[in-house]
């Protein structure tokens, strides 16, 4: 617990702020069943602030009078005795604030996004949404909540159509223990991960993921991998640039192998402008593998969709189903260790080329390995029950040093190879960088060229200049 003194301006701005999804406050009269609701809506959902000791505008129109605290810190005992009741326990980070010409005594309360589903003392479950704290009641909705948060894993769930030998007796599961020490019978494998339900001997969804000859024949949801070929660099493509969708079947393990493959392959027929010319387009294949690898293993299997691999002219877009587990968010996911389907990676694991084989730090790879290719980093969003990671075609480098780097080795270079080697979409933009370089006469324009086909060269000056760049 921490106590501050803060500025009148500081408090108003805190008054003003208005309730959202991420803050709210509430009368230093408000009951203990209150702040368990509004706690336990915000760990459900996306974390959250509220402050005790201040009242609403409807009931004190009046800003500054609006700050009505408690006279000791005592007084929030019964507030701090509530939160102490959620199911399970909350950890949360309480600040007490003084304020001198206000009265009283307010209390701050800061609530992480949490890996489980808390429940208030009564055993109600509560989710924030916009500046509401929402009452789930339907019991589907709130297996949802906890398959969405990681708290319980959809790859638990029970595939009663699919025979019990379908997982024990593939050549999958003899492959994946030929190489497996201590040497174990495939039955006692399957048992011993939990993979079969030990009461009804029916398998569960991650042993099918990983040990079926096609669990895509078993598993009532989507589950596969499609890869789509957009022939185009826009943002939003329109079906004129589709050039093929392909569907990869197969287990968890497969899917990873030859999802990786076919994209290696659909790059290797895509010719770029570099600055040592027309080449493949090329991304470091780890990066590529690492985030396929996590698309696979953390996705949402409770949602019935497949796992998108949308490849453009000028970058790769991997989207998964499910948001992002437990307390994982955009701005910690570099260095937060969660996984929501925990016996398809701890077996993923144990292959002898395991595609995870270093467990937590595949992004990180993915990151370190772009900017080794001098490219900028992948792009992480979470974009409803999805999250999308795409890793861009886009040089680290100013675009003048990469234009002079081009004339290094070509005599010429006009806009549409500009824009290839810089990533910079607008050809308008293409033609500042031109005339910046220009201006301090390095280009020229090349003679009897105009309108589409006009060109760059460079200057004398400019000629002597590149023999500098490495």
């Amino acid at each position: 617990m921490k106590s501050r003194e803060i500025s009148q301006d500081d408090a108003l701005e805190i008054i003003k702020k208005g309730e959202s999804h991420f803050f709210d406050y509430k009368s230093r009269e408000t009951s203990g069943q209150k702040v368990q609701k509004i706690a336990s809506a915000f760990a459900n959902a996306d974390g959250g602030e509220f402050i005790i000791g201040i009242e609403d505008e409807k009931t004190e129109p009046e800003l500054l009078k609006r700050w009505k605290g408690g006279e000791k810190i005592e007084d929030f005992n019964p507030h701090l005795q509530a939160l102490s009741e959620l199911n399970p326990s909350l950890d949360f980070v309480t600040t007490f604030f003084t304020c001198s010409g206000l009265p009283g005594i307010t209390m701050s309360i800061k609530i992480e996004k949490s890996a489980f589903v808390h429940l208030t003392a009564s055993g109600e479950v509560y989710v924030r949404q916009g500046a509401q704290s929402l009452k789930i009641t339907e019991s589907q909705k709130i297996t949802e909540l906890q398959f969405a948060k990681g708290a319980s894993s959809f790859e638990d769930y029970v595939i009663s159509t699919c025979p019990a030998e379908n997982i024990y007796q593939t050549q999958k599961i003899k492959d994946f223990l030929a190489h497996y020490s201590p040497k174990t019978e495939p039955l006692d494998y399957v048992y011993s991960e939990n993979l079969l339900d030990n009461k009804s001997c029916e398998p569960r969804l991650a042993g099918v993921m990983l040990f079926a000859e096609k669990p895509q024949a078993f598993i009532p949801r989507k589950c596969s991998i499609k890869i789509v070929r957009y022939e185009t660099k826009e943002e939003e493509p329109e079906r004129d640039f589709l050039k093929e969708t392909i569907s990869i079947d197969g287990s968890a393990y497969d899917l990873i192998i030859e999802s990786v493959r076919k994209v290696s392959e659909i790059l290797s027929s895509i010719n770029i402008w570099t600055t040592d010319g027309l080449k493949h387009l090329e991304y470091p294949p780890e990066a590529i593998w690492e985030i396929v690898t996590n698309a696979v293993i953390h996705r949402d299997y409770s949602i019935s969709d497949d796992v998108q691999i949308h490849v453009y002219d000028n970058r790769l877009e991997i989207i998964s189903p499910g948001k992002l587990p437990g307390y994982v968010t955009i701005d910690n996911i570099l260095e937060s260790r969660y996984a929501r389907n925990h016996k398809i990676v701890r077996t993923l694991s144990k292959y002898k080329d395991a595609p995870n084989k270093d467990i937590g730090e595949g992004l990180n790879t993915a990151f370190e390995k772009m900017k080794e290719w001098k490219l900028k980093p992948p792009i992480i969003e979470e974009i409803k029950n999805y999250v999308k990671v795409t890793i861009p075609h886009a040089p680290l480098a100013r675009p003048t040093e990469l234009i002079l780097k081009f004339l290094k080795t070509n005599q010429t270079i006009n806009n549409k190879q500009a824009r290839e080697l810089t990533g910079i979409k607008s050809e308008n933009l293409v033609k500042v960088e031109f005339y910046k370089i220009r201006d301090e006469g390095l280009l020229e324009r090349v003679p009897g060229l105009e309108g589409p086909a006009s060109a760059w060269r460079l200057t004398d000056k400019g000629e002597k200049e590149v023999q500098e760049i490495e």
